[in-house]
């Protein structure tokens, strides 16, 4: 009977866990989200819609999600190859491109606000060079472009490196065999990565870009240390109806938005990049 219970008794914390702060949380988010005051319904929803930055905050966190993950995945992928070709300092060269992990996502925003801002050092650095008549600012709405560079470099900074690792451990399970045996028939290198490599990594590509995917949805830190108000996106919009309008109503339609949004890319990365039966065993 002990022996029966043991596995239950040892996924229980985990299972408590998730049920007390994932499981109610989120239950009591959604019916937040549809709770007003004559009952349930779509007010909340209604509400966030004809906000005057509902719209732009759409617009730039699918711009950023664009943007980001797929030069997030590639540079990973690069990366990635390059430490199985390397010889020696493999260990070194990871750990220091995991080192932007170690910081929150605030200070990562914060690291690159003192870089970028019109005071920071990259300005005061052109303006002493003479590159500039006087300090530049790229971090205002009056330059959306160079301020949604400035994000997505950031972004790409802070978290390339989780990609890496997944990649990476991915890479470990690719049978050199098979390279090898493909190199003898006369494939390039190119062929090789596109017909060999690349199917076999499908499950861990998979996993990077729902990872990925999600974490860009959900971007708020980095972008509100670096953009502020001039570059909402849908988390930093909940953020402001909760705390600057108290109305949580509204922040937890926006919450539920960003959870639709997360929900539907996991689903659309699981049905692109579904691993063939015979691949999983």
């Amino acid at each position: 009977m002990k022996r029966r219970s043991l596995p239950y008794l040892l996924i229980a914390p985990a299972v408590i866990f998730l049920v007390v702060l994932f499981f109610i949380p989120l239950v009591q988010t959604i019916a937040l989200a549809f709770e007003t005051k004559s009952g349930l319904g779509i007010g909340n929803f209604a509400r966030m819609a004809d906000d005057l930055n509902f719209h732009d905050s759409l617009v730039n966190t699918f711009r950023f999600v664009g943007l980001a993950v797929p030069l997030q995945l590639a540079a990973a992928m690069g990366m990635a190859m390059m430490l199985r070709h390397l010889g020696r300092g493999r260990d070194l060269v990871l750990w220091i491109w995991t080192i932007p992990l170690g910081l929150s996502d605030l200070a990562a925003g914060l690291v690159w606000l003192a870089l970028l801002n019109d005071r920071g050092y990259l300005a005061s650095l052109l303006y002493a060079l003479g590159v500039v008549s006087e300090p530049q600012s790229w971090l205002t709405y009056e330059t959306p472009i160079a301020l949604f560079v400035a994000v997505v470099i950031a972004e790409f900074w802070r978290a390339t490196a989780i990609v890496v690792v997944i990649l990476v451990a991915g890479l470990q399970l690719v049978p050199k065999e098979f390279g090898e045996a493909a190199s003898v028939f006369g494939a390039s290198p190119w062929r090789i990565f596109t017909r060999v490599t690349l199917p076999l990594m499908k499950p861990s590509i998979q996993s990077a870009l729902i990872l990925r995917t999600v974490l860009a949805f959900e971007a708020f830190a980095v972008v509100i240390a670096i953009g502020g108000r001039n570059f909402p996106v849908l988390v930093s919009e909940a953020y402001t109806w909760q705390n600057f309008n108290q109305e949580p109503s509204v922040a937890a339609a926006y919450a539920v938005v960003v959870m639709v949004l997360s929900l539907a890319a996991t689903v659309l990365w699981l049905k692109l990049l579904r691993t063939p039966e015979e691949q999983r065993a």
